[in-house]
Order: C-alpha cells, then structure tokens, then sequence
C-alpha cells in the first residue's frame, strides 16, 4: 500500500475523528486540536494549557475533548471551549482516547500501566467507572450493532472486548487478540470485523482479525505508529498518524508528527 502525505507541522497527533467532511485529531503537546480536509488544508483550535488526547461527537455534534493530564472532558460546541467533567477524584491516572456511542455516553479510558480503568460519561454528564484492571487502556471502537466495545491495552499487547448494555455497563470480558507484535495504540474498525491498529514500537499499522491473525501490514519505516481511523469517501480512507518517537515528553518543541493516508478495499464500520 502507498502512503499519501495529508498534512505535518504538527508536535505529537492523537485521535484522529472523521467528521463532516473533515478529519479531526487533537495535537497532544501542541496543545490543539486540528481539522485537515482531502486536500490538506489544516485549522486550528487552540487549547491552551491542555494536552488533548480522545476526540469524540455527541449525537447534537458537539465535540468532546479528553484533557490528558487535567483529567477533565471539554466540550467544543463550534463557538466555545468548556470542561464539563473532572474526572481526577475517580480515574487513576491521565485520560486518554475515548469512544462516544449513539447516545452520546462517552467511554474514556484512564491510562494506568497497570489498573487502568474505562469511566462512562453519559449524556447528562454523570460518570461511572465501567471497567478495571485493564493494562493501559487506549484506542477504542463500538460495533455497528452498539453490542460490544473492543479497547487496546497498550501494556498487555491484546486487544479487550466487552459487551455493552442497554445501560452502558460493560460486561463479558473476553481478549479478541493477543500477543500482538507490539504496543497497540489507536485502532479504527472495519466492515469485516478487522481492526486496523497502530502498533507503535513495530512501526506499522496492521490489521488484525478476532483471534488475532495480521492480514495486512503497513511498514512505515522508522516512524512511529501513533492511531488511526478510517474516513473519507465510503469510509476507505485510512488515516494514519506517526511520529518520531513513541513516548511524547522526548517531542515537545518539535513539529514532526505526519498525518498520511492509504486507501482500502473494506470500509470502516460502527464508531467512532
């Protein structure tokens, strides 16, 4: 597959969202959040004194924005920035990615390497804690039919489903796929069941079915693979974010992080 170059001269990007004819991700160290068309133009929200991470839209398209650090979850109406949750007095550690399901209840994970737990944050902006003793929860996508949630565990190298219920909870633990050749990241759900996933310390992005069988790698050399999603028309544009290294303290100040794009036979499916 040929890598496309989107748009770069950003610092470390995260969370990519395809949304109205845009692709949404937050700019971690950068402290923003950037739109990029088909054609690369690129925008900015500036959020100062935040390290965004999960993006996600709620049914009335407002956008939620995960505060890594603050533990917080801002809401982006198209006009204004406000934090409407704290999360700090029930999460472990820093917030990271995040889905956000039909009804607009937000599953943000809290990114402890070992402990780490899923908080729910519904509609009304009540939270609960929906799972625990995950190893590094991040990426996370929803099946078309709203029945099961599958996240990566970064330190456990797997990848983790749950079924949902009518209520939001999580239950029905089960490992989708395991021993994955290294970290994964940002994943993004296909029509087929696959899960493209950034494996970032293997330095490509690979598609795994349940199980955990790679039927397509992407090498992208020495970069590292960051997330991913799959956007554009009929949904078969991957997009993929990289960067220099995998650990972001080592790249404030840079602007080398690389949005590029691969088209695919199979669409994307359910959300984000």
């Amino acid at each position: 597959m040929s890598l496309l170059p989107l748009a770069k001269g950003f610092c470390f990007g995260e969370g990519p969202r395809w949304f109205e004819g845009l692709l949404w991700f937050s700019d971690m160290l950068g402290e923003a959040v950037h739109t990029v068309n088909l054609a690369g133009v690129l925008t900015t929200l500036p959020l100062a004194g935040h390290a965004p991470s999960g993006l996600g839209f709620r049914p009335d398209g407002s956008l939620l924005i995960a505060s890594t650090q603050r533990r917080e979850l801002l809401s982006y109406d198209g006009d204004t920035v406000e934090a409407i949750v704290d999360l700090s007095d029930i999460v472990p550690a820093s917030i990271g990615d995040m889905v956000v399901d039909d009804r607009g209840r937000a599953y943000v994970g809290s990114q402890a390497f070992e402990g780490g737990v899923i908080a729910r944050v519904d509609p009304d902006n009540t939270v609960a804690v929906v799972a625990e003793d995950l190893d590094f929860p991040n990426g996370m996508v929803i099946t078309p039919d709203g029945g099961t949630l599958i996240v990566a565990e970064s330190v456990g190298r797997r990848l983790t489903a749950f079924a949902i219920g009518a209520d939001g909870s999580l239950f029905d633990r089960r490992v989708f796929a395991d021993g994955l050749d290294g970290p994964p990241d940002g994943i993004t759900l296909d029509a087929e069941g696959g899960i493209w996933a950034a494996m970032t310390l293997a330095h490509q992005f690979e598609r795994i079915v349940e199980g955990g069988k790679v039927t397509d790698r992407i090498d992208i050399g020495d970069r590292t693979a960051i997330a991913c999603t799959l956007g554009g028309p009929q949904r078969r544009t991957l997009f993929l974010l990289s960067s220099t290294d995998a650990y972001p303290e080592r790249l404030i100040g840079t602007k080398l992080s690389r949005l590029d794009t691969v088209t695919v036979d199979i669409p994307g499916a359910g959300l984000p």
